[in-house]
């Protein structure tokens, strides 16, 4: 029998660790610096170092590592043993604060922006005592942040960080305002639900796009996908519910708060949801969490597929970054309280919210940007690639009254009558839920769902955090000299209301009137990572980051420069991979398919010619020029691929690899497919969309 709270953080040196291999001053003096974020004193940090080499030791680990993320999107480590050399050829087990503190991995190798060259290599990690320490495959790891030589922050863990003490130092200012001198902390918490494809392992290896790309770049639509919604909290195969437990298991040892986990849309797609934790640990959490699923499935046989959209015809997968304010008292900035309507502090903050997304619409579409999420984002299976919030009927009703003045009645929350004597009445939510919004109010948090599966999710919380901590800043110097603050903070929650309102929409997201109505309302409908990230470094955004000292200029254009570089770079890998599956393997299989074909056709000819022409003719009449249309699009697509060469501009590049690189894979997609729904499965080079989503 499994012992889950024994089990919980037993590869952690989380809290109880700490009481138990630290003396009780230094506990105090490191807990103090993860509630109060200040700098660790260097005596202190060597007993910090020695009590978790010596918890890491006796669990097992034999290395450590500083643990961290770079621009890459993924993590990165560096394992050094504890050992250290001694007298008679003998070796102690050695582990300073230092050691602890700092880190120098090769910063050259990794995507700077142009922050450094590739002769510049030195780089530093730098512990982030915020999030604790873990083992993992006989390591001690020890989570970091990364920079360069001259300071430059090169990962996504420190604009994170920056971001959440500039949104502390600003709501502390707004809960001062309205009498709140007790709270000394505030903090984002982040709940991110992972969606994710499993596949068989044997599958996934006879097929090169999955391999190289993560996603199909060939694959004829089977006869089933997810028209019949009956995979969705459908029953859990055995194979993958035992994925599952020991995937539970794998994360609760590392203290990640698995709760949730069914069966998502699409065949072989599932969910896994955490309960929220603050913004940085979650982030961590999240990134091994991936990492995680990855090394479990493959126990099973089985590969874990974290693409937005590995297979076509069928739902991507998402993340939905599930965000909310907190304070160290245990109140919710959020939570609407019983009568929102005169709970001021919470519109205050509700309006914020309202201006920061209208306000900053293009920075929440860049956040959520990549060559594998631009499939997702508006196939009706995700939020549109335009900006809008949903509040829900019950709030709509508050900001009507706070709109016109008129007095605001709330019904209450309704009994819902279930009509069978068996069955419980309850009561019910005072609003619906709306799948089709980017950016939903859900009862006491914002649900953003227009993240990807495979994102660092670090990118889209440090930026919600910035452009809301930015409106506090304005409200707090507002309201700070106000005679009558209630007055004031009414006065200043309907100007923002108003003057936001366009952003607000309850109804479908997905609809064709939807978008002529956005349009109409000035809303921003960038379809496309390339055109997007142009706005990243506009004067509005530099002026953003720079004020609150989350990115400098050169770290926001760093950042422009990688995922423009990275999204060209991903679109010419699955380009050159869709040529190379092209002619090693479809051309030559169906060329012999169209050879057993004509010869088939030729005996028929012989023995009976009253049947000419044949099926076997028709077919082959229609292979051929399927075949030589094939040829043709490879031709296209590879005259695409040389084409980019010519460019020398990155955000030129990659609007060329949109619209000529990818339209050509598009296109030669197509009669691939084509022909694969024409020939016999075992002529075809590769497994079916149907041996892969059915066959776990």
């Amino acid at each position: 029998m499994i012992n889950v709270p024994e089990m919980f953080g037993s590869c952690v040196f989380n809290d109880e660790a700490m009481r138990k291999y630290l003396p009780k001053g230094t506990y105090k003096e490191l807990k103090k610096t993860i509630e109060d974020g200040k700098a660790l004193d260097i005596n202190i940090a060597n007993v910090v170092a020695h009590a978790m080499k010596e918890w890491a030791i006796e669990n097992g680990a034999t290395h450590y590592t500083h643990w961290f993320q770079p621009m890459t999107g993924i993590t990165a480590e560096k394992h050094d043993s504890f050992i250290s050399p001694t007298s008679g050829g003998k070796v102690i087990m050695e582990f300073s604060g230092k050691e602890l503190i700092k880190g120098e991995p090769d910063a050259s190798s990794f995507p700077s922006g142009g922050i450094r060259a590739t002769f510049e290599a030195r780089g530093y990690t730098a512990w982030d005592p915020t999030s604790y320490a873990f083992i993992k495959d006989g390591s001690l790891c020890i989570p970091t942040a990364f920079c360069s030589y001259t300071g430059e922050a090169l990962d996504k863990k420190t604009p994170l960080l920056r971001s959440m003490e500039c949104l502390n130092t600003q709501a502390l200012r707004i809960l001062r305002v309205f009498g709140d001198n007790t709270t000394t902390h505030v903090t984002t918490t982040v709940g991110p639900e992972q969606e994710y494809f499993l596949v068989d392992k044997k599958v996934f290896d006879q097929r090169k796009d999955l391999i190289y790309c993560g996603r199909t770049l060939f694959g004829a639509r089977p006869p089933k996908g997810q028209e019949l919604d009956d995979h969705y909290f459908g029953s859990i195969k055995p194979r993958v519910s035992a994925f599952m437990k020991d995937l539970d298991e794998e994360l609760w040892k590392y203290g990640i708060l698995a709760k949730t986990k069914h069966n998502e849309v699409a065949p072989a797609q599932h969910e896994l949801a955490p309960i929220f934790d603050t913004g940085n640990i979650a982030t961590d959490h999240n990134q091994l969490t991936m990492e995680v699923m990855k090394k479990v499935a493959e126990k099973h046989g089985l590969v874990c597929l974290l693409h937005e959209k590995p297979f076509a015809g069928v739902n991507g997968s998402g993340k939905h970054n599930n965000w909310s304010v907190t304070t160290n008292t245990g109140k919710n900035l959020f939570e609407p309280s019983k009568n929102p309507r005169e709970n001021t502090l919470f519109l205050v903050m509700l309006a914020a919210v309202i201006r920061a997304v209208d306000d900053h619409q293009d920075l929440l579409r860049i956040s959520v940007a990549s060559a594998g999420n631009d499939h997702r984002l508006g196939a009706n299976e995700a939020p549109p690639a335009i900006l809008s919030m949903y509040l829900g009927d019950d709030l709509k009703e508050v900001l009507r009254s706070v709109l016109s003045g008129e007095e605001y009645v709330s019904e209450g929350k309704p009994v819902m009558q279930t009509t069978a004597e068996v069955l419980p009445n309850f009561t019910k939510d005072t609003s619906d839920r709306n799948r089709t919004s980017p950016f939903a109010f859900t009862g006491n948090k914002f649900e953003f769902r227009m993240l990807g599966s495979a994102e660092n999710i670090a990118c889209a919380n440090f930026i919600i955090n910035t452009m809301v901590a930015d409106v506090l800043e304005d409200f707090a110097n507002q309201l700070e000299g106000a005679e009558d603050v209630k007055t004031a903070a009414e006065t200043l929650i309907k100007k923002t209301v108003e003057e936001h309102k366009r952003i607000i929409f309850n109804g479908n997201n997905y609809s064709d009137e939807w978008v002529e109505e956005a349009a109409r309302r000035g809303l921003l409908n960038l379809r496309s990572l390339p055109e997007a990230l142009p706005l990243y470094t506009s004067e509005k955004n530099i002026r953003l980051f720079t004020k609150h000292k989350v990115l400098t200029e050169k770290e926001l254009r760093s950042r422009c420069e990688v995922l423009l570089e990275k999204y060209s770079k991903i679109i010419n890998i699955e380009a050159l991979t869709a040529l190379d599956m092209a002619k090693k393997d479809i051309v030559p299989a169906v060329s012999s398919y169209i050879k057993d074909l004509a010869e088939t056709a030729n005996v028929v000819k012989q023995v009976a010619p009253e049947l000419v022409p044949t099926a076997q003719t028709d077919l082959l009449r229609k292979l051929t020029n399927l075949l030589n249309c094939f040829v043709k699009k490879i031709d296209a697509l590879d005259k695409a691929v040389v084409g980019a060469k010519d460019i020398e501009d990155e955000a030129e590049i990659a609007m060329y690899f949109k619209e000529h690189v990818l339209a050509a894979m598009q296109e030669l997609r197509a009669v691939a497919d084509e022909m694969e729904s024409n020939m016999s499965a075992k002529a075809w080079p590769y497994p079916s969309y149907g041996a892969l989503l059915f066959s776990v």
